[in-house]
């Protein structure tokens, strides 16, 4: 059975801080509530979100492989799936994870772990990711890298009177911009911004503060996790690149991300041979592969197996799209 384009159903998560966005700018229709993620392409194994006792893994919508899931393709397909790329774990896991996030309020300022932390703590995994900006609200900022001279004690000191913002870097965001987020760096997706976002499979963050705000559903402050963060941030990282430029946007051990702008009537090759990603943020079109046409349109993501010779992306109208390639 050939593998062709496939899309996924989405799992929307509502948050606190989340509003409707995807709805209104990426055109899914969303459950009551402020929702603050649509998980795109996920594969998770039990115990890891929400102590679930199975895989939480991506549900294919359409096309004749409909209501599989991502892991049960991963188990069949294989190769002709994955390619070469490895997968996580000695479960299996699919090795990448792409979302949407509509920030209405700031989330909290938080910090992922690395490697070696994440190795001798086994409850904890890996988390690098990126952004890409989708669409600002004007006078939007987001939270990245603490700012020089921030050292250990002195962001401990910020912690424990409140002035944590003002030991991070403060950096307006336009549509189109692009950030590179590596485990231990301090970072806080700020109001107003809709982002795609590329990471590795992890759910593990660490909170640092919250800007004092309760959880409407517990009456009580969220949780911080200020021990774990204090031991997972980099405070010799040097401030990373406020933003990136160009048509690749991000190229780390993990992921690589491109952008690709398409004119109404262009046609766009896409070799295959390895999996991709496909996060399309304006336009429509078809995708042509496996001597099958589909759809595109805005808001979309679809992976492209690694067994498919190529796939050309006609544009119907004119179309902007995300190319996440997995590891180096």
């Amino acid at each position: 059975m050939p593998l062709y384009p496939l899309k996924f159903k989405p799992r929307f998560v509502a948050k606190m801080w989340g509003g409707r966005k995807i709805e209104t700018v990426l055109d899914k229709s969303l459950p009551a509530g402020s929702i603050g993620e649509s998980w795109e392409l996920y594969d998770f194994p039990p115990g890891v979100v929400d102590e679930s006792p199975d895989w939480i893994s991506a549900e294919v919508a359409e096309g004749r492989l409909a209501g599989k899931t991502l892991h049960e393709l991963v188990q069949e397909f294989g190769r002709d799936l994955c390619g070469d790329v490895p997968l996580v774990g000695p479960h299996g896991q699919f090795p990448i994870l792409i979302k949407f996030l509509d920030a209405h309020q700031d989330l909290s300022v938080q910090v992922h772990p690395d490697a070696a932390y994440a190795k001798s703590h086994p409850s904890a995994h890996l988390k690098n990711e990126a952004w890409f900006i989708v669409q600002a609200d004007p006078g939007s900022r987001l939270l990245k890298g603490l700012k020089p001279g921030v050292t250990r004690q002195s962001f401990a000191k910020s912690i424990a009177d409140g002035s944590v913002e003002r030991a991070i870097n403060s950096i307006p965001v336009k549509a189109g911009d692009c950030f590179y987020l590596p485990s231990g760096t301090v970072h806080a997706l700020g109001a107003g911004i809709l982002a795609a976002e590329v990471q590795t499979p992890s759910d593990t963050t660490y909170r640092i503060f919250d800007f004092n705000r309760i959880d409407p559903s517990t009456g009580k402050p969220r949780t911080l996790h200020v021990e774990q963060a204090m031991q997972c941030i980099d405070f010799s990282a040097p401030a990373p690149p406020k933003r990136s430029s160009g048509p690749e946007l991000v190229k780390c051990d993990h992921f690589t991300i491109r952008k690709i702008a398409a004119k109404k009537g262009r046609e766009v090759i896409i070799p295959s041979g390895e999996p991709k990603v496909l996060m399309f943020i304006t336009g429509r079109g078809r995708l042509l592969a496996a001597g099958q046409e589909s759809t595109f349109t805005i808001g979309d993501t679809i992976l492209l197996p690694a067994g498919l010779v190529e796939t050309v992306a006609a544009a119907d109208s004119d179309a902007l799209w995300l190319e996440v390639r997995i590891g180096q």
